[in-house]
């Protein structure tokens, strides 16, 4: 064998995957590996078993959930608490109010929150800094610090135990997470579109409307997500300012299920309500999942 082809087998780079998975960079990485798909297996445990057994529970009746094991499969399939708690429980009612009162809530909050956004982060003027950490403020506040402040405001403009008044109180406890969120957002978008759209002649709304909010779809998708996870399961502000029952929401309804007629606890309803309440809740998720991972992958690479 010749010096030359001796000295070209001698110097053959080594293959990439026999370079990586040598040294001890490769074993920490594995390790990391390891301890993370761990410790996520150990969360969904936590997670799917009380999922697990509340969907099970809600086709059991009352005593078979007090004397049988929690995961226990029901003994039969029975839809009857579903249609108690929807028919008889007037859960039904809760459901539609719910739907009117987050409804209505995300509309203006999402358009309030975008406009108040855009300025704070895209025009210069006097006090901007001030009204954006007052915002910020707003989401230290306690929740359950406002309510007796709440219940007289609303009670001195006639919506105490209202629907609108539920409204209102939505949107004011949400827009400051809203402003933060959407801020960055309008905040990093290049100026340049802006003021190509001013030399088209277009004006200060209609940029807003037609050229900027557009693009910042990703990110009104996200907060809209988290915005709606948040009044559905609101439960703190209903119960001290809606105690109407006909304008419970869903959170009132399925509470009351716990001190039933005779202060007795009617847990097949509770359950059933539970899943009732859950269902939408998974079902946005599922037809919005492609705009949060977007917009959490677009603001990763920004």
């Amino acid at each position: 064998m010749s010096s030359g082809s001796y000295t070209q087998n001698r110097l053959k780079p080594v293959p990439e995957r026999s370079r990586r998975s040598s040294g001890p960079g490769s074993r920490g990485d594995t390790a990391v590996a390891a301890t993370s798909h761990v410790v996520l297996g150990l969360w969904s445990i936590v997670v799917i078993l009380p999922l697990l057994w509340v969907f099970l529970s809600a086709f059991k009746s009352n005593r078979e959930i007090i004397s049988g094991s929690p995961l226990a499969l029901p003994s039969s399939w029975s839809f009857d608490n579903f249609v108690l708690a929807w028919v008889d429980e007037r859960l039904g009612q809760a459901m539609f109010n719910t739907v009117v009162v987050v409804g209505c809530a995300l509309v203006l909050v999402m358009m309030l929150g975008a406009m108040c956004a855009y300025v704070l982060a895209r025009f210069e003027f006097f006090g901007r800094r001030a009204i954006y950490y007052l915002m910020l403020a707003g989401l230290t506040f306690p929740v359950f610090l406002a309510i007796v402040p709440l219940f007289f405001v609303l009670q001195s403009m006639g919506v105490l135990n209202t629907l609108p008044g539920l409204v209102i109180t939505y949107v004011a406890f949400a827009l400051p997470f809203t402003v933060f969120f959407l801020y960055a957002f309008f905040q990093g978008l290049p100026s340049e579109i802006s003021e190509a759209a001013a030399i088209d002649g277009a004006g200060k709304w209609r940029t807003f409307f037609q050229v900027m909010l557009p693009m910042a779809t990703s990110g009104m998708a996200s907060v809209a997500i988290f915005n709606f996870l948040g009044l559905w399961n609101q439960y703190l502000l209903p119960v001290a300012l809606n105690t109407k029952r006909d304008n419970w929401v869903l959170s009132q309804a399925v509470a009351s299920f716990v001190s039933g007629a005779g202060y007795q606890s009617q847990y097949g309803l509770l359950f059933a309500g539970v899943v009732i309440t859950i269902v939408p809740v998974l079902i946005g998720y599922v037809f919005f999942q492609r705009q949060l991972q977007g917009s959490v992958t677009q603001g990763t690479n920004k």
